[in-house]
């Protein structure tokens, strides 16, 4: 039998759902669990796959509509059936609504042959012509005295050509003579007497030099916002004015990090980042102090005994916070192998929809960037971020002696109703601890 599709809720409390792409066409087989339409979400593009089976009789929306949940998209259509049970389906569903045929007054002017049949044409709007002068407006009484004023970058490009003023009528304000008066007197072919160079240093006057008139411009292009923009933008607000914000930062030296990443990397396959280790630090020291391992509700804290941490990816249409799960108990070959891939899909608008929901933490690392030190906003509910500045080698004191060692300034924003500011100590001073002695997270 005919079956009607309707745009499913991909996203928890969604109303409207943008259909990204069909994967199927007009008179394709779709069978139970075939993808047939790519659908977006504010940050994630998620497949929808057939709960019916059928052939494609109908597509209601087209690709990058954005359609409420529930409303029909999609007729499929039984074996053996024809045409009319779709349209018997669709008759008490949405359907796409025609335009209005709109009737338009004849205008008072001499009546226009018209050319063959026009029978299935569709009339358009006249359109008045643009006409370049400006309006004709009464001249204004000039000042008292017979001045005539002039805006000043009319006077600086009226020199230039060598206009008279005392030839231009003035249609600003006390009749000034602005812009598109000049503009409008030079291009009636008003004669301009080339204006007298100004005096040039020495220099500027040698054989086969020259000053080149630049123009600047200050024009733009606009860019819609998407709804992934949106999204950030409405997100990053709320935290910065609902969330109590606070910020601890601290100097890790980072030398045995470096030098055992160097390690696995020679005799690993799978090539271990800086950042890696330290979302692998992060869980570490939650498993540490797992009072800091929480997330504030209205109702209640949510304390959480594993460690489900975002990390921040950017992409073109913006920033993304994959969640990687049970952190502490992964290898670091296998976690670096998940952050790339869910990375890379990030990058590519193939994230479902449960990979970017969780987590208590959040790691954002402009390292790579060269950045040395930032503060990062919380990504709501969960209630800690940490911003990773890059390693760089700096002079410290160790022991009463001066001496060179890689550096690298972590900052960690803290939602106060959630972690009181000694947890928040006690947690990076553990994060500190495990990132200057790596070999304790593999051990």
């Amino acid at each position: 039998m005919a079956t009607l599709i309707r745009m499913p809720e991909v996203a928890a409390g969604a109303t409207e759902i943008v259909l990204s792409k069909w994967q199927v066409a007009v008179g394709a087989s779709v069978k139970v669990g075939d993808v047939i339409a790519e659908m977006e979400t504010e940050k994630a593009v998620v497949d929808y796959e057939s709960d019916a089976e059928g052939t494609v009789y109908k597509v209601l929306v087209a690709d990058g509509a954005s359609v409420e949940v529930g409303a029909p998209i999609m007729i499929l259509l039984g074996a053996g059936e024809d045409g009319s049970a779709g349209d018997a389906l669709l008759g008490g569903a949405a359907a796409p609504v025609a335009a209005p045929v709109i009737e338009v007054a004849p205008l008072a002017a001499p009546a226009i042959e018209a050319p063959a049949p026009v029978a299935a044409q569709v009339a358009a709007p006249i359109v008045s012509p643009v006409i370049s002068a400006p309006p004709v407006i009464d001249a204004p009484a000039q000042a008292s005295g017979g001045r005539k004023f002039v805006s000043p970058i009319v006077r600086k490009l009226g020199a230039e050509r060598g206009v008279d003023f005392n030839q231009i009528i003035g249609t600003g304000p006390d009749g000034r003579v602005v812009r598109r008066d000049l503009e409008h007197f030079l291009a009636n072919g008003a004669p301009a007497a080339p204006a007298a160079p100004e005096a040039a240093p020495a220099a500027a006057n040698a054989p086969g030099s020259a000053i080149a008139k630049q123009e600047y411009s200050s024009s733009y292009v606009t860019v819609p916002h998407t709804g992934m923009r949106r999204a950030i933008a409405r997100r990053l607000t709320e935290s910065k004015s609902t969330v109590p914000h606070f910020y601890v930062t601290a100097d890790c030296k980072v030398d045995s990090l470096l030098e055992l990443r160097k390690r696995i990397n020679e005799s690993s396959p799978v090539k271990i980042s800086v950042n890696d280790i330290v979302v692998k630090a992060v869980a570490s020291a939650l498993m540490d102090v797992p009072e800091a391992n929480v997330i504030f509700t209205p109702e209640a804290m949510h304390k959480f005994e594993s460690a489900d941490i975002s990390v921040a990816v950017a992409t073109d249409g913006g920033l993304l916070t994959p969640v990687i799960r049970g952190v502490e108990k992964r290898q670091l070959s296998n976690l670096s192998m998940e952050i790339a891939e869910l990375a890379g899909r990030a990058r590519a608008g193939k994230l479902r929809q449960e990979e970017l929901e969780g987590g208590s933490f959040a790691v954002s690392n402009l390292g790579m960037f060269g950045t040395k030190e930032f503060a990062a906003i919380l990504n709501p509910p969960q209630s800690g971020i940490l911003a990773v500045g890059a390693a760089s080698p700096r002079a410290i004191v160790e022991d009463g002696q001066v001496l060179v060692a890689n550096i690298m300034t972590v900052t960690l924003s803290a939602d106060h109703r959630a972690v009181d500011g000694a947890v928040a100590a006690q947690w990076l001073a553990a994060f500190v601890k495990r990132i200057e002695n790596p070999l304790s997270m593999l051990v």
